[in-house]
């Protein structure tokens, strides 16, 4: 979602410019709600349920190597339990630890491994949704302002913006000065028939394999 700031400074710089205008001057002021926008343009669906996707993908990825890792952690404990009983050679013992050794250094390794694919496919994803965020953003703007100069708007508020106060920035605006429905209709026109998929999306590089415990 779009969340716009006004500070009091510009809105009573822009006050002090209606103010100062001709009284003959018409001045046309527009608002639009780009929560609404966002929220019905049928590309942010797509784009919330790609992310949605990909992180559950991760998710999956993440709990394989917790689930390796855990194996390990197992046959370490068992290599510890034979290691412990009375009736092992010193030779049989001595091996046993050789073998546990190995696994402590097999999964240390993975669990920075874990770490990396963590941080790693964490960013992937942010960069991901940036990515889609950008190019929704810049569709919208696009019909933004081609509808600003059809209808030769002077200037446009984002009433779901809010003040420093937390309260909307535009308080009141005349029904027909809010051409949010616009926006959207004409965003929605390229919205594919139900049943075709819709444009891939490049998605995040796949992130390294998880190790398979050794035998």
């Amino acid at each position: 979602m779009i969340k716009r700031t006004l500070t009091a400074a510009a809105a009573a710089l822009f006050l002090s410019f209606v103010a100062a205008a001709p009284a003959q001057a018409q001045f046309k002021v527009g608002v639009v709600d780009m929560n609404k926008v966002f929220a019905d343009y049928y590309k942010t669906k797509d784009a919330e349920a790609r992310i949605n996707e990909a992180r559950a993908a991760a998710k999956k990825e993440m709990d394989d190597r917790l689930e390796a890792r855990n194996k390990i952690l197992e046959d370490i404990n068992a290599l510890n339990r034979d290691m412990e009983k009375k009736e092992l050679s010193a030779a049989a013992r001595d091996e046993k630890g050789k073998q546990r050794d190995d696994k402590i250094a097999e999964v240390r390794n993975l669990e920075r491994e874990i770490t990396e694919f963590k941080n790693t496919r964490e960013r992937q994803l942010q960069e991901q949704a940036v990515r889609m965020r950008n190019g929704i953003v810049e569709e919208i703007m696009k019909v933004v302002n081609d509808k600003v100069k059809a209808q030769n708007f002077d200037l446009v508020f984002d009433r779901s913006g809010q003040s420093m106060n937390g309260v909307s920035v535009v308080l009141y605006s005349k029904d027909n000065m809010d051409f949010t429905q616009d926006v959207v209709t004409d965003l929605n026109k390229t919205k594919p028939a139900a049943g075709t998929a819709p444009a891939a999306t490049p998605a995040a590089a796949p992130a390294k394999p998880a190790a398979t415990p050794k035998k």
